[in-house]
């Protein structure tokens, strides 16, 4: 019988959690090194190629070294790629093409995909990142932390937190080509039988964008005992989803009315200082540069108590201390940067509007009947299988191992 209960992590009273309903996640990645990301790509090349260039000691000093990796260490190739697999100072091989990826909840950045600089870069999500994935990243929890629980984009995520503990990273597939649901074994059926038509797994993650809370155990999802409710949330957290996927997977890119599109009134300097806000004339200040209008709700909107807008700039004009390969950077402002960043402004200025939907979606849910996670272990759902909170074999495709070895999946 469900019952009717507030959002938290608790028994089996309480509503599900997200570990509940995607079962199957991976911690955020571990780069080791500063170097090996980017804001930009040609920064990336600058890098190895000086990294490929120096010798002994220096290349060591450049490198960076941890307990994980060093110039000497061999590494197998990450799914899809072809690099060197033995040690770098022996051989680099060939430059790989920089891939891009979420750094954090709405920042996409570039980086070398060798497993040889990185010092975890979980390849099991590189095996299932195709045309056809998305991922789910939760972004952590801070007390009184009023900001999403997460976020979901088609590129690769570093799972990285703008501040407190990272959350996990959960694909909405286990294999590749779109295949096998990450979902609790049986959820659909639950839910299908429950509200007549489920939707299938992307509207199961529209949902959880839409109605997921943070915390300390967990983005807390809770799942209603009506169906119109069901509905209502799936319709919201589509709109959600087309907003963080900027166009991807053959969605529109986010777009604000022609009135209030943000423009550049004045050109950004090839050096631009910390960003500033003018509220008055909702304006971004950089230098002698100015973007507008900038709703206050684009600027003032938080991920873990820090702005998404000011920490963005900050990454690309706050380059001092910076040192080794990381201080090789882009001598300007690259031409791209500003169309991020229009894009950035839009994408946030679009998810803060949505807000007071999500808020009277939320409200209405902590007051009706919802499904607990007894009713989930009553149906069979729970407790999900040990098999499915571990990565999918996927046979499909040869990996090489470190030194060329085969690698068996």
């Amino acid at each position: 019988m469900a019952a009717r209960v507030v959002a938290g992590a608790g028994g089996d009273g309480a509503c599900p959690l997200l570990d509940d309903l995607m079962p199957w996640s991976v911690r955020p990645l571990r780069p080791g090194r500063p170097w090996v990301t980017a804001p930009d790509a040609g920064s990336l090349r600058a890098r190895w190629d000086a990294l490929a260039r120096a010798e002994g000691a220096e290349q060591e000093r450049l490198f960076r070294p941890s307990r994980a990796r060093t110039p000497l260490a061999p590494a197998a190739a990450l799914p899809g790629r072809t690099t060197g697999t033995g040690g770098f100072a022996r051989d680099p091989g060939p430059y790989p093409e920089p891939v891009r990826i979420l750094h954090g909840p709405f920042d996409a950045q570039w980086i070398v995909p060798d497993q040889r600089l990185i010092d975890a870069a979980r390849p099991e999500l590189w095996r299932v990142a195709d045309g056809h994935q998305l991922f789910a990243v939760e972004h952590g929890v801070l007390p009184r932390d009023t900001g999403p629980a997460l976020s979901v984009t088609a590129l690769l995520p570093d799972g990285h937190s703008p501040a407190g503990r990272p959350g996990r990273i959960r694909p909405l597939y286990r294999r590749p080509g779109g295949r096998e649901p990450n979902l609790a074994p049986g959820l659909l059926g639950v839910l299908g039988s429950r509200y007549g038509e489920a939707g299938g797994a992307g509207a199961v993650l529209a949902w959880i964008l839409a109605t997921a809370r943070p915390s300390p155990a967990g983005p807390v999802v809770p799942l209603p005992a009506d169906g119109a409710l069901w509905a209502r949330g799936v319709e919201l957290g589509r709109e959600l989803l087309r907003v963080h996927l900027r166009g991807a997977r053959g969605g529109e890119r986010p777009r604000l009315p022609g009135g209030r599109r943000p423009y550049v009134r004045a050109a950004i300097p090839v050096r631009p200082a910390a960003p500033a806000y003018d509220a008055d004339e909702e304006t971004l200040v950089l230098g002698g540069g100015r973007i507008s209008p900038v709703p206050a709700g684009a600027w003032e909107f938080r991920v873990n108590g820090v702005r998404m807008l000011e920490l963005w700039c900050e990454r690309r004009t706050l380059r001092e201390g910076a040192e080794g390969l990381a201080a090789l950077g882009p001598r300007g402002w690259p031409r791209e940067w500003t169309s991020e960043l229009l894009e950035l402004i839009t994408v946030l200025a679009l998810l803060d509007e949505l807000r007071p939907r999500q808020a009277a979606l939320w409200d209405d849910l902590d007051r009706a009947d919802a499904l607990t996670r007894y009713d989930l272990r009553t149906a069979g759902v729970l407790p999900v299988p040990a098999a499915a909170r571990r990565p999918a074999s996927v046979l499909d495709h040869h990996e090489e191992g470190p030194e060329g070895q085969f690698a068996l999946l």
